[in-house]
Protein backbone atom coordinates (compact mmCIF):
# COMPACT_ATOMS: atom_id res chain seq x y z
CA UNK A 1 0.00 0.00 0.00
CA UNK A 2 2.56 2.17 0.83
CA UNK A 3 4.41 1.85 -2.84
CA UNK A 4 0.81 3.72 -4.17
CA UNK A 5 1.18 7.30 -2.31
CA UNK A 6 4.70 7.11 -4.33
CA UNK A 7 2.69 7.63 -7.52
CA UNK A 8 1.57 11.09 -9.27
CA UNK A 9 -2.00 12.09 -9.16
CA UNK A 10 -2.35 12.38 -12.85
CA UNK A 11 -5.30 13.54 -15.14
CA UNK A 12 -4.76 12.58 -18.92
CA UNK A 13 -6.99 15.07 -21.10
CA UNK A 14 -7.79 14.68 -24.67
CA UNK A 15 -9.72 15.97 -27.93
CA UNK A 16 -11.89 13.08 -29.96
CA UNK A 17 -12.48 15.05 -33.80
CA UNK A 18 -14.42 13.65 -35.75
CA UNK A 19 -14.24 10.30 -37.37
CA UNK A 20 -11.28 9.79 -35.56
CA UNK A 21 -13.36 7.57 -32.25
CA UNK A 22 -10.74 4.45 -32.86
CA UNK A 23 -7.79 6.00 -33.41
CA UNK A 24 -8.32 8.33 -30.07
CA UNK A 25 -9.33 6.15 -28.00
CA UNK A 26 -6.22 4.29 -28.68
CA UNK A 27 -3.83 6.87 -28.40
CA UNK A 28 -6.10 8.06 -25.17
CA UNK A 29 -5.09 4.21 -23.72
CA UNK A 30 -1.33 4.72 -25.04
CA UNK A 31 -1.36 8.08 -23.07
CA UNK A 32 -2.14 6.26 -20.03
CA UNK A 33 0.15 3.59 -20.04
CA UNK A 34 3.13 6.24 -20.58
CA UNK A 35 2.24 8.24 -17.71
CA UNK A 36 2.20 4.66 -15.63
CA UNK A 37 5.16 4.00 -16.87
CA UNK A 38 6.63 7.51 -16.31
CA UNK A 39 5.52 6.77 -12.24
CA UNK A 40 2.50 8.40 -12.27
CA UNK A 41 -0.86 7.12 -11.75
CA UNK A 42 -4.12 8.12 -14.07
CA UNK A 43 -6.92 8.92 -11.57
CA UNK A 44 -9.66 10.40 -13.82
CA UNK A 45 -9.61 10.83 -17.99
CA UNK A 46 -11.31 13.85 -19.35
CA UNK A 47 -12.52 13.57 -23.05
CA UNK A 48 -14.20 15.71 -25.52
CA UNK A 49 -15.14 15.42 -29.51
CA UNK A 50 -14.58 19.09 -31.11
CA UNK A 51 -14.17 19.31 -34.93
CA UNK A 52 -10.93 21.74 -33.67
CA UNK A 53 -9.45 22.46 -30.26
CA UNK A 54 -10.00 25.61 -28.78
CA UNK A 55 -7.10 28.47 -29.52
CA UNK A 56 -6.92 29.45 -25.76
CA UNK A 57 -7.22 26.39 -23.42
CA UNK A 58 -7.74 23.54 -25.85
CA UNK A 59 -10.84 22.18 -24.85
CA UNK A 60 -12.95 25.19 -24.26
CA UNK A 61 -13.93 27.45 -20.98
CA UNK A 62 -16.78 24.87 -19.64
CA UNK A 63 -14.39 21.81 -19.49
CA UNK A 64 -11.37 23.56 -17.96
CA UNK A 65 -14.08 24.85 -15.63
CA UNK A 66 -15.15 20.69 -15.26
CA UNK A 67 -11.05 19.84 -15.27
CA UNK A 68 -10.60 22.20 -12.52
CA UNK A 69 -13.43 20.46 -10.63
CA UNK A 70 -12.04 17.49 -11.02
CA UNK A 71 -8.38 18.53 -10.13
CA UNK A 72 -9.85 20.24 -6.75
CA UNK A 73 -12.06 16.89 -5.51
CA UNK A 74 -9.15 14.12 -7.01
CA UNK A 75 -6.53 16.23 -5.83
CA UNK A 76 -4.48 15.79 -8.74
CA UNK A 77 -1.03 17.02 -9.15
CA UNK A 78 -0.58 16.99 -12.68
CA UNK A 79 -2.91 17.82 -15.71
CA UNK A 80 -0.90 15.75 -19.33
CA UNK A 81 -2.62 16.62 -22.38
CA UNK A 82 -2.62 14.36 -25.85
CA UNK A 83 -2.67 17.33 -27.90
CA UNK A 84 0.71 18.93 -27.88
CA UNK A 85 0.29 22.52 -26.11
CA UNK A 86 1.49 25.91 -27.12
CA UNK A 87 2.94 28.06 -24.05
CA UNK A 88 0.03 29.90 -24.11
CA UNK A 89 -2.13 26.92 -24.04
CA UNK A 90 -0.46 26.51 -20.68
CA UNK A 91 -0.58 29.90 -19.29
CA UNK A 92 -4.10 30.06 -19.82
CA UNK A 93 -5.00 26.49 -18.27
CA UNK A 94 -2.38 27.47 -15.69
CA UNK A 95 -4.78 30.69 -14.53
CA UNK A 96 -7.66 27.97 -13.50
CA UNK A 97 -6.17 24.84 -12.70
CA UNK A 98 -4.26 23.96 -9.67
CA UNK A 99 -1.39 21.81 -10.91
CA UNK A 100 1.17 21.10 -13.34
CA UNK A 101 0.27 21.47 -16.99
CA UNK A 102 2.13 19.59 -19.23
CA UNK A 103 1.58 17.64 -22.62
CA UNK A 104 2.43 13.84 -24.33
CA UNK A 105 5.83 15.13 -26.02
CA UNK A 106 6.65 15.80 -22.04
CA UNK A 107 5.61 12.49 -21.14
CA UNK A 108 7.75 10.56 -23.59
CA UNK A 109 10.96 13.10 -23.25
CA UNK A 110 10.45 11.56 -19.43
CA UNK A 111 10.27 8.16 -20.06
CA UNK A 112 13.31 8.20 -22.39
CA UNK A 113 14.93 10.75 -19.39
CA UNK A 114 14.40 7.71 -17.13
CA UNK A 115 15.42 4.88 -19.38
CA UNK A 116 18.76 6.39 -21.28
CA UNK A 117 21.43 4.55 -19.53
CA UNK A 118 24.70 5.42 -21.75
CA UNK A 119 26.30 8.81 -22.22
CA UNK A 120 25.05 8.80 -25.34
CA UNK A 121 21.59 8.20 -24.54
CA UNK A 122 21.30 10.39 -21.37
CA UNK A 123 22.86 13.79 -23.76
CA UNK A 124 20.48 12.75 -26.80
CA UNK A 125 17.49 13.00 -24.19
CA UNK A 126 18.78 16.34 -22.55
CA UNK A 127 19.36 17.81 -25.97
CA UNK A 128 15.58 16.85 -27.03
CA UNK A 129 14.28 18.23 -23.52
CA UNK A 130 15.94 21.35 -24.11
CA UNK A 131 14.82 21.71 -27.56
CA UNK A 132 11.32 21.30 -26.46
CA UNK A 133 11.77 23.79 -23.63
CA UNK A 134 13.62 26.66 -25.43
CA UNK A 135 10.61 28.17 -27.50
CA UNK A 136 8.50 27.65 -24.06
CA UNK A 137 10.32 29.81 -21.30
CA UNK A 138 8.27 32.89 -22.23
CA UNK A 139 5.22 33.19 -20.27
CA UNK A 140 5.19 29.37 -18.37
CA UNK A 141 4.34 31.95 -15.64
CA UNK A 142 3.21 30.06 -12.53
CA UNK A 143 3.81 26.45 -14.41
CA UNK A 144 7.52 27.52 -14.68
CA UNK A 145 8.08 27.27 -10.74
CA UNK A 146 5.63 23.90 -10.64
CA UNK A 147 7.74 21.72 -13.00
CA UNK A 148 10.71 21.19 -10.33
CA UNK A 149 9.79 17.94 -9.34
CA UNK A 150 8.03 14.71 -10.86
CA UNK A 151 6.80 13.69 -14.26
CA UNK A 152 7.83 16.19 -17.33
CA UNK A 153 10.58 17.05 -15.05
CA UNK A 154 13.72 14.33 -15.45
CA UNK A 155 16.89 15.72 -16.97
CA UNK A 156 17.87 18.93 -17.18
CA UNK A 157 16.21 19.32 -13.67
CA UNK A 158 14.87 22.81 -12.00
CA UNK A 159 17.90 24.98 -12.05
CA UNK A 160 17.97 24.19 -15.81
CA UNK A 161 14.84 25.02 -16.67
CA UNK A 162 14.94 28.05 -14.75
CA UNK A 163 18.00 29.54 -16.31
CA UNK A 164 17.64 31.85 -19.36
CA UNK A 165 17.99 31.13 -23.09
CA UNK A 166 21.50 31.82 -23.94
CA UNK A 167 22.34 29.86 -21.05
CA UNK A 168 20.28 26.63 -22.64
CA UNK A 169 21.61 27.43 -25.99
CA UNK A 170 24.81 27.56 -25.16
CA UNK A 171 24.19 24.19 -22.90
CA UNK A 172 22.62 22.89 -26.26
CA UNK A 173 25.83 23.62 -28.63
CA UNK A 174 28.04 21.80 -26.00
CA UNK A 175 25.98 18.47 -25.86
CA UNK A 176 25.81 18.63 -29.71
CA UNK A 177 30.01 18.65 -29.89
CA UNK A 178 30.00 16.07 -27.18
CA UNK A 179 27.43 13.75 -29.61
CA UNK A 180 29.27 14.33 -32.35
CA UNK A 181 33.07 13.00 -30.35
CA UNK A 182 30.79 9.78 -29.72
CA UNK A 183 29.38 9.39 -33.47
CA UNK A 184 33.07 9.63 -34.51
CA UNK A 185 33.60 6.86 -32.14
CA UNK A 186 30.59 4.53 -33.26
CA UNK A 187 31.07 5.61 -36.56
CA UNK A 188 35.03 3.70 -36.54
CA UNK A 189 33.19 0.67 -35.12
CA UNK A 190 30.63 0.66 -37.91
CA UNK A 191 33.53 0.99 -40.52
CA UNK A 192 35.63 -1.95 -38.87
CA UNK A 193 32.22 -4.36 -38.54
CA UNK A 194 31.65 -3.08 -42.67
CA UNK A 195 35.22 -3.94 -43.61
CA UNK A 196 34.83 -7.29 -42.01
CA UNK A 197 32.37 -8.64 -44.05
CA UNK A 198 29.38 -9.19 -41.67
CA UNK A 199 26.29 -9.10 -42.15
CA UNK A 200 24.83 -6.56 -40.76
CA UNK A 201 20.82 -6.42 -39.03
CA UNK A 202 18.89 -4.06 -37.53
CA UNK A 203 16.13 -4.40 -35.42
CA UNK A 204 13.18 -2.17 -35.52
CA UNK A 205 9.65 -1.66 -34.68
CA UNK A 206 7.03 -0.03 -32.11
CA UNK A 207 7.65 0.23 -28.97
CA UNK A 208 7.42 -3.08 -26.58
CA UNK A 209 7.01 -5.42 -29.93
CA UNK A 210 9.51 -7.85 -28.33
CA UNK A 211 12.57 -6.74 -29.89
CA UNK A 212 14.81 -6.96 -26.72
CA UNK A 213 13.06 -10.43 -25.95
CA UNK A 214 14.30 -11.10 -29.90
CA UNK A 215 18.01 -10.19 -29.20
CA UNK A 216 17.75 -12.04 -26.26
CA UNK A 217 16.90 -15.31 -27.94
CA UNK A 218 19.43 -14.61 -31.13
CA UNK A 219 21.93 -13.55 -29.29
CA UNK A 220 21.62 -14.92 -25.45
CA UNK A 221 22.69 -11.20 -24.90
CA UNK A 222 20.91 -10.68 -21.54
CA UNK A 223 19.67 -6.69 -22.79
CA UNK A 224 16.94 -5.45 -20.70
CA UNK A 225 13.42 -6.83 -21.56
CA UNK A 226 10.51 -5.63 -20.04
CA UNK A 227 6.93 -5.36 -20.63
CA UNK A 228 6.73 -1.67 -20.95
CA UNK A 229 7.32 1.41 -23.33
CA UNK A 230 11.26 2.29 -24.47
CA UNK A 231 12.31 -0.59 -22.30
CA UNK A 232 15.40 -0.13 -24.73
CA UNK A 233 16.88 3.35 -25.28
CA UNK A 234 20.84 2.66 -25.66
CA UNK A 235 21.96 0.69 -29.04
CA UNK A 236 22.98 -2.62 -28.41
CA UNK A 237 25.05 -4.90 -31.32
CA UNK A 238 25.41 -8.67 -30.50
CA UNK A 239 26.69 -11.95 -32.62
CA UNK A 240 24.73 -13.93 -33.58
CA UNK A 241 24.87 -17.37 -35.77
CA UNK A 242 22.33 -18.23 -38.46
CA UNK A 243 21.44 -22.44 -39.18
CA UNK A 244 24.60 -22.76 -41.68
CA UNK A 245 26.82 -21.30 -39.42
CA UNK A 246 27.26 -17.81 -40.60
CA UNK A 247 27.45 -15.30 -37.86
CA UNK A 248 25.61 -11.92 -38.42
CA UNK A 249 25.52 -8.65 -36.18
CA UNK A 250 22.31 -7.54 -34.67
CA UNK A 251 21.31 -4.05 -33.18
CA UNK A 252 18.21 -3.69 -30.95
CA UNK A 253 17.05 -0.05 -31.41
CA UNK A 254 14.79 2.49 -29.52
CA UNK A 255 11.18 1.85 -29.55
CA UNK A 256 9.01 4.08 -32.48
CA UNK A 257 5.31 5.47 -31.23
CA UNK A 258 3.27 7.50 -32.81
CA UNK A 259 3.72 10.99 -32.51
CA UNK A 260 6.99 10.55 -31.78
CA UNK A 261 8.17 14.43 -30.83
CA UNK A 262 10.21 15.98 -33.89
CA UNK A 263 13.21 16.90 -31.29
CA UNK A 264 13.48 13.08 -30.21
CA UNK A 265 13.64 12.02 -33.86
CA UNK A 266 16.78 14.95 -34.42
CA UNK A 267 18.41 13.80 -31.08
CA UNK A 268 18.21 9.86 -31.98
CA UNK A 269 19.47 10.02 -35.39
CA UNK A 270 23.09 9.38 -34.30
CA UNK A 271 22.06 6.26 -32.42
CA UNK A 272 19.24 5.19 -35.25
CA UNK A 273 22.81 5.61 -37.40
CA UNK A 274 23.15 2.40 -36.17
CA UNK A 275 20.79 0.66 -38.45
CA UNK A 276 20.38 3.14 -40.79
CA UNK A 277 24.28 1.14 -42.05
CA UNK A 278 22.93 -2.34 -41.81
CA UNK A 279 22.23 -5.08 -44.97
CA UNK A 280 18.71 -5.84 -43.53
CA UNK A 281 15.93 -4.68 -41.33
CA UNK A 282 14.17 -6.86 -39.07
CA UNK A 283 10.57 -4.93 -38.44
CA UNK A 284 9.40 -6.78 -35.10
CA UNK A 285 5.47 -6.31 -34.63
CA UNK A 286 3.40 -6.70 -31.91
CA UNK A 287 0.90 -9.09 -33.45
CA UNK A 288 -1.31 -8.80 -30.56
CA UNK A 289 -1.55 -5.74 -30.62
CA UNK A 290 -5.00 -3.88 -30.90
CA UNK A 291 -3.98 -0.98 -33.19
CA UNK A 292 -1.30 -3.11 -35.01
CA UNK A 293 -1.82 -1.75 -38.50
CA UNK A 294 -1.28 2.17 -36.86
CA UNK A 295 1.74 0.21 -35.39
CA UNK A 296 3.39 -0.97 -38.51
CA UNK A 297 1.63 2.89 -40.48
CA UNK A 298 4.03 4.72 -37.85
CA UNK A 299 7.06 2.62 -38.22
CA UNK A 300 7.04 2.88 -42.07
CA UNK A 301 6.40 6.71 -41.85
CA UNK A 302 9.27 7.07 -39.64
CA UNK A 303 11.59 4.64 -41.61
CA UNK A 304 10.22 7.18 -44.62
CA UNK A 305 11.23 10.21 -42.63
CA UNK A 306 14.92 8.90 -41.19
CA UNK A 307 15.70 7.49 -45.15
CA UNK A 308 16.10 3.89 -44.48
CA UNK A 309 12.61 3.01 -46.06
CA UNK A 310 14.54 1.31 -49.19
CA UNK A 311 16.95 -1.04 -46.95
CA UNK A 312 15.83 -4.95 -47.33
CA UNK A 313 13.03 -5.98 -44.64
CA UNK A 314 12.13 -9.24 -42.80
CA UNK A 315 8.76 -8.41 -40.68
CA UNK A 316 8.32 -10.66 -37.21
CA UNK A 317 4.77 -10.59 -36.32
CA UNK A 318 5.67 -11.79 -32.86
CA UNK A 319 3.76 -12.54 -29.87
CA UNK A 320 1.92 -15.00 -31.45
CA UNK A 321 1.24 -17.13 -28.31
CA UNK A 322 -1.09 -14.44 -27.35
CA UNK A 323 -3.31 -14.78 -30.61
CA UNK A 324 -6.76 -16.39 -30.59
CA UNK A 325 -6.74 -16.37 -34.50
CA UNK A 326 -3.76 -16.29 -37.15
CA UNK A 327 -2.14 -13.26 -37.52
CA UNK A 328 -2.98 -10.47 -39.41
CA UNK A 329 -0.32 -9.95 -41.78
CA UNK A 330 -0.06 -7.19 -44.10
CA UNK A 331 4.09 -6.81 -44.61
CA UNK A 332 6.31 -9.29 -46.78
CA UNK A 333 8.11 -11.27 -46.37
CA UNK A 334 7.02 -11.98 -43.08
CA UNK A 335 7.26 -14.20 -40.37
CA UNK A 336 4.98 -15.14 -37.26
CA UNK A 337 6.93 -16.83 -34.30
CA UNK A 338 6.97 -16.16 -30.24
CA UNK A 339 10.15 -15.00 -28.97
CA UNK A 340 9.85 -17.21 -26.00
CA UNK A 341 9.14 -20.11 -28.33
CA UNK A 342 12.68 -22.07 -29.19
CA UNK A 343 11.51 -23.73 -32.22
CA UNK A 344 9.75 -20.60 -33.76
CA UNK A 345 12.96 -18.21 -32.95
CA UNK A 346 14.61 -21.64 -34.81
CA UNK A 347 12.28 -21.41 -37.84
CA UNK A 348 13.11 -17.13 -37.57
CA UNK A 349 16.57 -17.92 -38.04
CA UNK A 350 16.25 -19.80 -41.15
CA UNK A 351 14.06 -17.17 -42.75
CA UNK A 352 16.42 -14.57 -42.14
CA UNK A 353 19.06 -16.91 -43.80
CA UNK A 354 16.54 -17.29 -46.88
CA UNK A 355 15.94 -13.15 -47.22
CA UNK A 356 19.58 -13.04 -46.72
CA UNK A 357 20.66 -15.30 -49.53
CA UNK A 358 18.33 -12.84 -52.13
CA UNK A 359 20.98 -10.12 -51.31
CA UNK A 360 24.10 -12.28 -51.99
CA UNK A 361 25.82 -13.21 -55.10
CA UNK A 362 26.60 -16.73 -55.54
CA UNK A 363 30.16 -18.45 -55.85
CA UNK A 364 31.76 -21.65 -56.81
CA UNK A 365 35.71 -21.47 -55.54
CA UNK A 366 38.39 -24.82 -55.78
CA UNK A 367 39.91 -23.87 -51.94
CA UNK A 368 43.72 -25.86 -51.32
CA UNK A 369 43.24 -28.10 -48.59
CA UNK A 370 46.11 -26.31 -46.49
CA UNK A 371 44.34 -23.22 -46.64
CA UNK A 372 41.94 -24.51 -43.55
CA UNK A 373 41.72 -20.82 -42.50
CA UNK A 374 39.86 -20.17 -45.65
CA UNK A 375 37.53 -22.23 -45.28
CA UNK A 376 36.45 -21.15 -41.52
CA UNK A 377 36.09 -17.72 -42.99
CA UNK A 378 33.42 -18.58 -45.51
CA UNK A 379 31.53 -20.64 -43.12
CA UNK A 380 31.25 -17.84 -40.75
CA UNK A 381 30.77 -15.00 -43.26
CA UNK A 382 28.96 -16.52 -45.98
CA UNK A 383 25.94 -19.09 -46.42
CA UNK A 384 27.81 -21.84 -47.56
CA UNK A 385 26.26 -24.40 -48.98
CA UNK A 386 28.32 -27.57 -50.57
CA UNK A 387 32.11 -28.53 -49.58
CA UNK A 388 33.37 -31.39 -50.93
CA UNK A 389 36.79 -32.86 -50.66
CA UNK A 390 38.97 -33.83 -53.80
CA UNK A 391 41.81 -36.20 -52.74
CA UNK A 392 43.26 -36.61 -55.96
CA UNK A 393 43.59 -32.52 -56.55
CA UNK A 394 44.16 -31.78 -52.85
CA UNK A 395 41.18 -29.30 -52.71
CA UNK A 396 38.38 -28.46 -51.49
CA UNK A 397 35.53 -27.60 -53.68
CA UNK A 398 33.00 -25.08 -52.25
CA UNK A 399 29.98 -23.18 -53.36
CA UNK A 400 27.64 -20.66 -51.33
CA UNK A 401 26.51 -17.05 -51.55
CA UNK A 402 28.21 -14.10 -50.32
CA UNK A 403 28.35 -10.22 -49.79
CA UNK A 404 28.26 -8.03 -52.74
CA UNK A 405 31.94 -6.76 -52.76
CA UNK A 406 33.29 -9.29 -50.50
CA UNK A 407 36.48 -10.92 -51.70
CA UNK A 408 35.12 -14.05 -52.63
CA UNK A 409 32.67 -12.89 -55.05
CA UNK A 410 34.17 -11.98 -58.32
CA UNK A 411 33.08 -7.94 -59.30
Amino acid sequence: MEQEQTYEKVIIVGIEKQNEEDTFRYSFDELEQLVENAGGKVVARLSQKRERIDHKTVIGKGKVNELKHLTDELEAQTIVFNQELSPSHVRNIQEEVDAKVIDRIQVILDIFALRAQSKEGRLQVELAQLAYILPRLAGQGENMSRLGAGIGTRGPGETKLETDRRHIQRQMTEIRKELKKIAAHRERSREQRKNSNVFQIGLIGYTNAGKSTLLNQLTQAETYEKDQLFATLDPLTRKSELPSGMQITLTDTVGFIQELPTQLIEAFKSTLEESKQVDMLLHVVDASAENIIAHEETVMELLDELGMNLIPMLTVYNKKDLLESPAQTTLFPNCTISARDPEDVEILRHAIEKEIKKQMVHYQLSIPSERGDWLVELRQNTLLERQLFDEENQIYAVEGYAKKGSRWVQD
